[in-house]
């Protein structure tokens, strides 16, 4: 019992201080977001990547949209699997010594990988507008059909595991410098099916906006599903947008994240 009654007090004069030391901005617009998550370096996913540009109309930092594609012919769509080729080239992740370390966060990120593109035919499967069909071979579709094809570039370590492989020191690089940042960032492109041919191409990095005693913090990855959660929806609502429509993040941002 006393145990029990120290933990509760630990944890309220935690969450006490925390809620009188963070300075806060909530908002739902993709200014916001602008203001506190910056655009992750170009990975090499998007062939011309220098020919996207910020819209105000949409919630990804960078997009590019062929002039005149018209997405309204389209009625199937094929999710490719995630690649993962460019998490594996995270800075963070060469620091790693131990082949069982390194094969877990591995296995990990092909996980997440899997989650990730489960999510996006899970919201799409559950859009009640059936904006899409969703087919898993593109030799099944036999209306006009778009491929999504996604990759993940980025998923900062949580604070946790640096404290666990010892980064946590000053001067600890990249690494240390990421800590807490509970960002995760991707990169995606649109093909035509039945052409090949690219016909937009997205970029996004976000942050989970996550309470002070969010138990995915323990794990090397964070929050990163509820990011990509979020990507998913987003996904389905681009889709359905009529003309002159905007989507944008509905979740509130911290400036000072704790």
């Amino acid at each position: 019992m006393q145990v029990n009654q120290n933990l509760r007090t630990t944890l309220f004069v935690a969450l006490a201080l925390v809620v009188t030391g963070c300075s806060t901005i909530r908002s739902t617009t993709n200014e916001a977001k602008a203001e506190v998550v910056k655009p992750a370096p170009d990975a090499g996913f998007i062939e011309n990547p220098k020919q996207q540009t910020q819209r105000a109309d949409l919630p990804f930092q960078k997009v590019w949209i062929k002039p005149g594609f018209d997405k309204s012919g389209y009625k199937e769509l094929v999710v490719a699997p995630v690649n993962t080729q460019y998490m594996l080239e995270m800075d963070w992740m060469h620091k790693l010594s131990g082949a069982n370390l390194i094969a877990d966060i591995k296995k990990e990120i092909a996980d997440l990988a899997k989650y990730f593109h489960d999510q996006v035919v899970k919201d799409f499967k559950k859009d009640p507008k059936h904006r899409f069909k969703v087919i898993d071979n593109p030799a099944q579709h036999k209306q006009k059909a778009l491929r999504l094809e996604l990759a993940l570039i980025e998923i900062d370590p949580s604070e946790p595991v640096l404290h666990a492989l010892g980064w946590m020191v000053p001067g600890g690089g990249t690494a240390a410098g990421a800590v807490n940042q509970r960002r995760a960032a991707f990169e995606g492109r649109l093909r035509d099916l039945d052409t090949s041919e690219v016909v937009a191409t997205f970029a996004d990095r976000d942050m989970q906006d996550a309470g002070p005693l969010d138990l995915t913090r323990l794990t090397w990855y964070g929050p990163a599903k509820g990011i990509m959660d979020r990507w998913a929806e987003q996904f389905v609502q681009i889709a359905n947008r009529k003309p002159g429509e905007a989507v944008t993040d509905p979740t509130p941002y911290t400036l000072r994240p704790f």
